[in-house]
């Protein structure tokens, strides 16, 4: 079987290293922090109820292979944004596991991704399914765990630590983005209004050991806090620098290898 990583993530590890404003490493400020090889991707699921589409930006991460197989690469991303302008996290769009949005993703784990890498201006358009990873003592944990199988392609759960993975991802939020998990549900009424708002944490720091309150908003945020495992079953790629354009179509068969064929751009 097929253990090398796919020509489109070759093409897209490539764009993303050309691309200093696409992963964050653009000047001493951002190599300095934890925004290293992030880049903002809009991800499109559809309604429970309705076939209505809904987008949201989330942060690509990086990418994990629970099994070693490069040919079977995971989208790890999290439900934050980033002002590339000012390398400061931004509360865009933040979906914590209370979110209905979660709701939607484990009702119906087709979605698509779309990234536009500007530095070298190609489109990557990637369909898969898509798993919230939330805190092991969260109730939709059961559900993730229950997916491990399919997700990691084998007969049996591999024993790679996802909640290991989940809270050193936490950890390299920023104080600020890590007190967004302390509001109230995110796109419920805002009981209240502004003058309530204002009440809410701006920042969430790591808490000393007596320190009780720090604790409970640390513990309050972490368990509100999930990641999204994104599984690409295909890929269309379109080049836009090359004259003429080129698209590539790329789509994983049923025995894991692979395949890929061009397109009219």
């Amino acid at each position: 079987m097929q253990m090398t990583a796919p020509r489109w993530k070759l093409a897209l590890d490539k764009a993303l290293a050309a691309s200093p404003k696409a992963t964050g490493t653009a000047g001493k400020e951002r190599e300095d922090s934890c925004l290293n090889l992030l880049t903002v991707i809009q991800l499109a699921s559809i309604d429970v109820n309705t076939p209505v589409p809904h987008v949201r930006s989330l942060v690509f991460r990086s990418f994990v292979s629970p099994t070693n197989d490069e040919s079977h690469p995971l989208l790890l991303a999290t439900t934050g944004g980033i002002d590339l302008l000012t390398a400061k996290e931004t509360n865009w769009n933040v979906i914590d596991v209370r979110s209905p949005k979660t709701a939607q993703l484990i009702s119906n784990p087709h979605v698509q991704v779309v990234w536009y890498i500007e530095g070298t201006q190609e489109q990557y358009r990637i369909a898969g399914t898509a798993r919230v990873i939330p805190a092991p003592g969260e109730g939709l944990y059961k559900h993730f765990v229950h997916t491990l199988v399919e997700l990691q392609n084998t007969a049996k759960p591999s024993s790679f630590d996802w909640e290991a993975k989940r809270l050193a991802v936490f950890r390299s939020m920023s104080p600020f983005m890590k007190a967004s998990w302390c509001r109230p549900v995110p796109g419920s009424r805002l009981e209240g209004g502004q003058e309530e708002a204002r009440k809410w944490p701006t920042e969430i720091h790591e808490p000393a050991a007596d320190d009780a309150e720090a604790k409970k908003l640390w513990d309050m945020s972490l368990g509100n806090f999930a990641l999204v495992v994104i599984e690409p079953s295909e890929v269309d790629h379109i080049e836009l620098a090359p004259v003429p354009n080129l698209r590539t179509r790329y789509w994983r068969s049923n025995n894991g290898v692979w395949k890929d064929e061009e397109l009219v751009p």
